[in-house]
């Protein structure tokens, strides 16, 4: 790289990795996974399906993602996280576009189970450099800019996909797969060019390595220990899990929650996920920022109070600027804690385990990403409302914040 300008500080390559991790969440994540909730109701006039086969689409997908993210971190350490990363997105891409060809459930949910593994082999080890990339200090700020992608993916998709199916009718859904598909595959080339293994093949050392006076993260006793016989990793597994389990209802059920139980149009509610989609833009780069500086702990305890809050917001139904309260907290801390999980795991294993420990707790995420929805929309049918499910959630999000209370610090920083 040319040396900048005197007076300039010069752009440390990792924040082009961050903006490469960032895009690949982008199509990952939130094409290939957040995309689905407003394609459905056009795919299932279509192709006829019913609510189970349109429940067990979206099953398969997580069932697919949780498949790839038990061994994408050993992948990554034979083949190299960027090696990795850009044959997963084109399998997510390739995948999405037969999806477009699809005639019937069976196919579509194969597919899309497919995607799932793409999904799941693209985002552990991106998250996985960031621990590579980042010092401790600057972690959780780097991850919070990655996993925005999310957030870009569902304004986008928000608009794409209406204005598909108002000009081409019944079948837009086809177009939009297709295109989605299209921009995965560009942004796996696009990454694949951006993204490096770690600073080493660029020269540099880690972002912010110069700022503590504590020896870096490249190597030594940490490196050697096993993931799977250290404790605290199981016990970020708990709190990732109540993330997944809690979460995921709010994002399956409040568009439907408004629409049948509030009275709003579908329009309405969708501009409601979009002001979610919106929000959520500031949620990992704020308080992944804020738990370098105030620490994991604190953090973690700050992002569940406030999703407790807005799950019993929507729970207790009460009158119009309460329901704004909700979706607004929900929204502003959207992807805060994968962005926090990220940067704890780099602090407490250390780069080189990264990504296998990423992986084990993303796991152990997606076994509640699962459960949530299926508890929460039994609940729903047996009360014939989704309140007593969103006080679930909130119950759960109150546990996590007991859990969160009591970690504790690691050993190094």
């Amino acid at each position: 790289m040319q040396n900048p300008p005197p007076g300039i500080p010069a752009l440390h390559y990792g924040w082009v990795i961050v903006t490469a991790g960032m895009l690949c969440i982008l199509a990952c994540l939130g094409f290939g996974r957040f995309a689905l909730g407003m394609l459905l109701p056009s795919m299932a006039a279509t192709l006829h399906l019913s609510y189970s086969q349109m429940g067990f689409i979206s099953t398969a997908n997580f069932l697919g993602y949780l498949a790839s993210v038990l061994v994408s971190a050993h992948w990554a350490g034979r083949i190299g996280s960027r090696r990795l990363i850009f044959l997963a997105l084109l399998l997510v891409g390739i995948s999405m576009a037969l999806v477009s060809r699809a005639t019937g459930f069976t196919s579509v949910l194969l597919l899309y189970m497919v995607t799932g593994i793409g999904s799941g082999a693209t985002n552990v080890p991106v998250m996985g450099l960031v621990a590579a990339w980042f010092s401790s200090r600057r972690r959780g700020r780097a991850a919070g800019f990655i996993v925005i992608g999310s957030g870009f993916a569902i304004m986008i998709s928000g608009r794409l996909i209406p204005f598909l199916n108002r000009r081409i009718g019944p079948e837009g859904w086809r177009a939009s797969w297709l295109i989605l598909s299209g921009i995965v595959m560009l942004i796996a080339f696009v990454t694949f060019a951006l993204l490096r293994d770690g600073p080493e093949e660029k020269g540099l050392a880690p972002v912010g390595d110069d700022e503590t006076s504590a020896p870096a993260d490249n190597g030594g006793v940490k490196e050697e220990m096993n993931i799977y016989r250290k404790g605290v990793i199981y016990y970020l597994g708990m709190i990732y899990f109540l993330f997944g389990f809690t979460y995921v209802i709010y994002a399956t059920f409040i568009v439907t929650t408004l629409v049948r139980e509030r009275g709003f149009s579908e329009s309405v509610a969708g501009n409601f996920w979009m002001w979610v989609g919106f929000l959520s833009l500031f949620s990992g780069p704020v308080f992944g920022t804020l738990s370098d500086r105030l620490g994991r702990k604190a953090g973690l305890m700050i992002v569940f109070s406030l999703q407790a809050v807005s799950y019993l917001l929507i729970a207790t139904r009460l009158p119009g600027l309460f329901l704004y309260l909700s979706i607004g907290f929900y929204g502003l801390v959207a992807w805060s804690i994968p962005s926090i999980m990220a940067a704890a795991i780099g602090d407490y294993v250390g780069p080189r385990k990264s990504a296998a420990a990423i992986g084990f707790v993303t796991f152990i995420f997606g076994l509640g990403q699962i459960s949530g929805p299926a508890i929460a929309g039994v609940l729903a049918e047996r009360t014939g409302s989704f309140s007593g499910s969103f006080y679930m959630a909130a119950a759960f999000a109150g546990v996590a914040i007991l859990l969160s209370g009591f970690l504790r610090k690691p050993k190094t920083a």
